[in-house]
C-alpha cells in the first residue's frame, strides 16, 4: 500500500494518507481539533476568554458551583437546572409585584411574589437573592416568606434590612434562615432531627419523617412561592430582587469550584495546545535539522563542536531542569515555549539527521554541484535539507503530543501559565480540590480526553506518514 516513489506533494501525500486507516483516523481527529480551535477563537475572543477564566467582575456569580455537564441528564439523571427569576424584568413569568403608596407620606409598601415549578429528583445546590434597589437615607425593610407546594401556610424565613443598593443575600449560608427552618422541621417531626438539613434541602424537602436525615430526605415536586414584603422610604425608592435557585448541571462541560464554566477552558485549551505543540515541534525539528546538516556537511572542528554540545545536552536531565527553571521564574506560556526550545535544540535528532547528511553529501549530484561552483549555503539549503526533510516529517508530527503533554504536566504541577485556560490547569485545579474524591469525574475526564484526542490525532498521522516515506513498514 505504501508509495515506492518520491511523490511527497500535497495531493500525493493526501492520497497516500487516505490509503491507511491510521492516516484517516489521524486526519479526522486533527480536523476536529482544528474546528474546535477556530470555533473557540471566533466565538470567545482571547481577551474575553482570559477575563472569563479569571472570573472578573463576578461574571460567574450566578453559576452553580461544581455543577456537572448538562448532557449527564441523557443518562437518566434528572438533576436540577439553575432557576433565575428577576422582578426587574417587565412581564417576567412567575413574578407578581405590587407597590402601594401610604397616604400622606413618602412610604411605600411593596410585595413581590416569585412562583416557579420544581420537578427534579435532586435538591438544588444553593439558594440566593441578589437585590437592586434605589433609596436615599433609610434602607428598605424586608420580610421574606417561603411556601411549599400543597401548603396553605407560609414559613417566615427572615427580617432583612438592605445593606447597599446592590446587596446579596446568601440564604443558603444565613444562620437565621437555618434556625427558622430547623424550628419548622422540629414542628413537623415533633422532635429534633438526627441530622440538621442544609437550608437548600430543608426548603425543598418533603415534610415527613424523611426530613430526619440528609440521606433519607427527598425533594418535593410542585409549585413553590417566595414572597418579599417590603417597606421603602423616600420618593423614587424601589427594590427588585433576582432569585437564583442554583442547579447541579450547567453548560457543555460543567463548572469548577470557582463557578467558572469549564467550556471556556476546554475550548480555548485546544488552540493553545495546538499552537504550543506545533510551534515547539516544528521549531526544534528545523533547528536540529539545520545543525545536523551543518555538522555533517562541514565536518572537522564544526562537526566536533556541535556533536560535543549534543552529547552534553543528551545527558542533562531535561525535565528536572525545566521544572527547576519554571519553579524559580514564573513564565507565561510563550516564554516557557522559548525555554523548552533552548533546552531541546541540541537533542538526539541532531545525531540521527547527521547520519543521513553523511550519506547524502557523498552522492554524485552533490559533487556535481560543488564542481560547477555552488556555494555551501546553496548546497545545504537547496540540495541536502530537501532530501532529508521527508524522513524527518513523521517524527516532527509525532512529537507534537509530547510537547502538549509537557505543557499540561507543568501546569498540573502548578508551574504553567496561571492566566491561561489550559487543559493542564483544569486538571491541576481538579486535583487540588479533590474532584475524584468528591465524585466530580467530569472535571478530570474532559481535559484528559482532549489530551488523548490530541495524542491520537498526531500519533496516527505521524505513523501513517512514516509508512509513506518508509514503504517497507507494514500495515498494523
Amino acid at each position: 500500500m505504501g508509495s515506492s516513489g518520491g511523490d511527497y506533494g500535497l495531493k500525493g501525500t493526501l492520497r497516500e494518507l487516505f490509503s491507511y486507516k491510521s492516516g484517516i483516523f489521524g486526519l479526522v481527529f486533527l480536523l476536529l481539533l482544528i474546528f474546535i480551535s477556530i470555533y473557540a477563537v471566533f466565538t470567545i475572543p482571547y481577551s474575553e476568554a482570559i477575563a472569563l477564566w479569571r472570573g472578573q467582575e463576578g461574571v460567574y456569580l450566578e453559576n452553580p458551583r461544581n455543577a456537572q455537564p448538562s448532557w449527564i441528564t441523557y443518562f437518566g439523571n434528572n438533576l436540577p437546572k439553575t432557576i433565575k427569576i428577576d422582578s426587574s424584568v417587565e412581564n417576567a413569568e412567575g413574578i407578581t409585584k405590587i407597590v402601594t403608596q401610604v397616604p400622606g407620606s413618602d412610604i411605600k409598601l411593596m410585595k413581590i411574589k416569585y412562583s416557579f415549578e420544581y420537578d427534579y429528583d435532586a435538591f438544588p445546590s444553593e439558594f440566593n437573592i441578589f437585590f437592586s434597589a434605589e433609596f436615599n437615607e433609610s434602607a428598605p425593610l424586608l420580610k421574606i416568606y417561603w411556601k411549599k407546594p400543597g401548603n396553605t401556610t407560609q414559613i417566615k424565613l427572615l427580617d432583612y434590612i438592605l445593606k447597599s443598593k446592590n446587596d446579596k443575600l446568601y440564604l443558603s449560608r444565613n444562620q437565621k434562615v437555618s434556625e427558622k427552618l430547623l424550628q419548622h422541621t422540629i414542628d413537623v417531626l415533633g422532635t429534633h432531627p438526627a441530622i440538621i438539613l442544609p437550608v437548600e434541602m430543608s426548603l425543598f424537602a418533603v415534610e415527613d419523617e424523611t426530613m430526619n436525615s440528609t440521606t433519607t430526605a427527598e425533594p418535593l415536586k410542585g409549585i413553590y412561592e417566595m414572597t418579599i414584603e417590603g417597606t421603602v422610604f423616600g420618593e423614587g425608592s424601589d427594590v427588585d430582587g433576582r432569585l437564583i435557585v442554583y442547579g447541579k448541571i450547567h453548560g457543555l462541560a460543567g463548572t469548577d469550584h470557582l463557578r467558572r464554566d469549564l467550556t471556556v477552558a476546554i475550548l480555548w485549551g485546544t488552540p493553545i495546545a495546538l499552537a504550543f505543540g506545533l510551534t515547539a515541534s516544528l521549531t526544534i525539528s528545523l533547528l536540529q535539522l539545520v545543525l545536523a546538516t551543518v555538522s555533517g556537511y562541514y565536518g572537522g572542528r564544526v562537526d566536533s563542536l556541535i556533536q560535543r554540545f549534543t552529547e552534553i545536552y543528551m545527558i542533562l536531565p531535561f525535565l528536572p531542569i525545566l521544572i527547576m527553571i519554571a519553579a524559580f521564574y514564573k513564565f507565561n506560556i510563550w516564554i516557557l515555549l522559548i525555554v523548552i526550545i533552548i533546552l531541546s535544540v541540541f537533542g538526539g535528532g541532531v545525531k540521527s539527521s547527521r547520519a543521513l547528511v553523511m550519506q547524502i553529501k557523498e552522492y554524485q549530484y552533490i559533487e556535481a554541484a560543488k564542481a560547477y561552483g555552488a556555494s555551501s549555503k546553496r548546497i545545504i539549503f537547496l540540495y541536502i535539507i530537501p532530501k532529508i526533510l521527508p524522513p524527518i516529517v513523521p517524527g516532527l508530527i509525532g512529537s507534537v503530543p509530547g510537547y502538549v503533554f509537557l505543557e499540561a504536566a507543568l501546569a498540573f504541577l502548578g508551574l504553567g501559565d496561571p492566566k491561561l485556560p489550559t487543559w493542564g490547569k483544569v486538571i491541576n485545579d481538579s486535583f487540588s480540590e479533590g474532584a475524584l474524591y468528591k465524585g466530580l469525574h467530569y472535571w478530570v475526564l474532559e481535559p484528559a480526553l482532549m489530551l488523548v484526542l490530541t495524542a491520537f490525532a498526531f500519533s496516527f498521522l505521524g505513523f501513517a506518514l512514516d509508512k509513506i516515506v518508509n514503504p517497507k513498514l507494514k500495515e498494523v
